[in-house]
């Protein structure tokens, strides 16, 4: 089975997956912090992630992917939603946006206010 690597500022999980499976569920069966604000559904942009190792290997992009992730923020060729990238074969490295963390942050307060109080968050640039 693929494994699939997300880093971000905040984390670094590895998980195992079997093929079919979409990023974001990836992501929350390994605890990943990726946002999501419509529910996984292809209604925003706040899964965005970059494929940083292993791209040609998820499924292929949907005009409805392109659409959302024309509203993203700092799209780039190796862009996807999470919700919609089904992990092939291979494994993965993903590493988690800005524009994903911010949202999952606002997903769950209870996490944002203790990393705010420990100086996690918001990130410093």
């Amino acid at each position: 089975m693929p494994k699939v690597h997300f880093k971000s500022p905040l984390d670094d999980v590895t998980v195992e997956v079997k093929p079919g499976t979409t990023l974001l569920e990836a992501a929350e069966q390994g605890g990943a912090h990726v946002g999501h604000s419509c529910g996984g559904v292809c209604g925003c942009s706040t899964c965005h992630v970059w494929i940083r190792k292993g791209l040609d290997s998820l499924s292929e992009q949907s005009d409805a992917e392109m659409d959302r992730l024309d509203m993203g923020f700092d799209v780039r060729p190796y862009s996807r939603l999470s919700c919609q990238s089904e992990v092939g074969s291979e494994d993965l490295q993903v590493e988690i946006t800005e524009e994903s963390l911010s949202a999952f942050m606002d997903e769950n307060p209870a996490l944002r206010h203790q990393l705010e109080a420990s100086g996690k968050w918001p990130l410093k640039k």
